[in-house]
């Protein structure tokens, strides 16, 4: 019992210590989890006024567009378009505001979340990885914001403005259910979120000596083409939206070969 004490003074806890300092942290982002959807789940309006946004054909991006064009000395202006959003079945609405809350909920809650997961690990770790665990827990999630607002602001209004209004036959009018707008909206914010921890997880790779700059370098041309394949699987099938994720991805490629090389010198 006497070691049990001088255990926890310095800083020790037993496994079912750990778990109960585990089950304390998961209570607590839960909580503030359902606190942030629950707030948001009463902004409705505004919260769908933002998430819809994309999807009109006058979008900041298109403006912004149209004013470098005009800068340059062009005359360019996008045409207009509707597309019309449906709701097929009776709780389609309810439930998609339901579960776009707890999903924007989720991403509201996520520094804190990183923080407690942070504050977790951190008794575990010396006093030099515990500085660069803070850089690697800031970068990723500046790295998935960015993912996030590249796919708000480009490839998301993009893909929605060639797929909703391609039509194969005039006569056809285009109707997008809600659920497959936020469906489409959410898949495609995840999967740029993560595409753009791929710095991170070089730095990890290289760090364990696993990753070596002069691999990624050599198969660089083969990495564009498997690239390319993921882009295509994991965007809707058109072309425009295939090159803005394409696009980045070898970015982000080139920027882990450029990681690698720094953490080998």
């Amino acid at each position: 019992m006497k070691k049990d004490k001088n255990s926890e003074s310095e800083g020790l806890l037993t496994f079912g210590g750990h778990l109960e300092v585990l089950r304390k942290m998961l209570f607590r982002i839960i909580i503030v989890t359902l606190v942030l959807s629950i707030i948001i789940f009463c902004f409705k309006e505004q919260t769908f006024a933002i998430l819809f946004a994309p999807r009109e054909w006058d979008f900041v991006t298109y403006r912004i567009i149209e004013r470098i064009i005009g800068l340059l000395g062009g005359d360019f202006h996008f045409q207009p378009y509707n597309v019309k959003m449906i709701s097929t079945d009776l709780s389609a609405q309810f439930m998609t505001h339901l579960s776009t809350s707890l999903y924007l909920g989720l991403l509201a809650a996520s520094p804190y979340i990183m923080f407690e997961l942070f504050r977790f690990v951190l008794p575990a770790l010396y006093e030099n990885e515990r500085k660069a665990s803070v850089v690697v827990a800031i970068s990723m999630y500046v790295l998935f914001a960015l993912g996030v607002l590249l796919n708000y602001y480009v490839i998301f209004p993009v893909s929605f403005r060639f797929l909703g209004t391609y039509s194969v036959d005039a006569s056809i009018e285009s109707n997008i259910t809600i659920s497959s707008y936020i469906k489409t909206f959410s898949t495609l914010t995840l999967i740029m979120g993560l595409i753009f921890q791929l710095p991170i997880v070089s730095y990890i790779l290289a760090k364990m000596d696993i990753l070596h700059a002069e691999f990624l370098a050599h198969y660089r041309k083969h990495a564009f083409i498997v690239i390319m394949v993921i882009s295509a699987i994991i965007t809707p099938p058109d072309l425009f939206t295939l090159c803005l994720v394409t696009l980045p991805m070898y970015l982000l490629y080139e920027l882990c070969i450029i990681i690698a090389r720094r953490v080998k010198k």
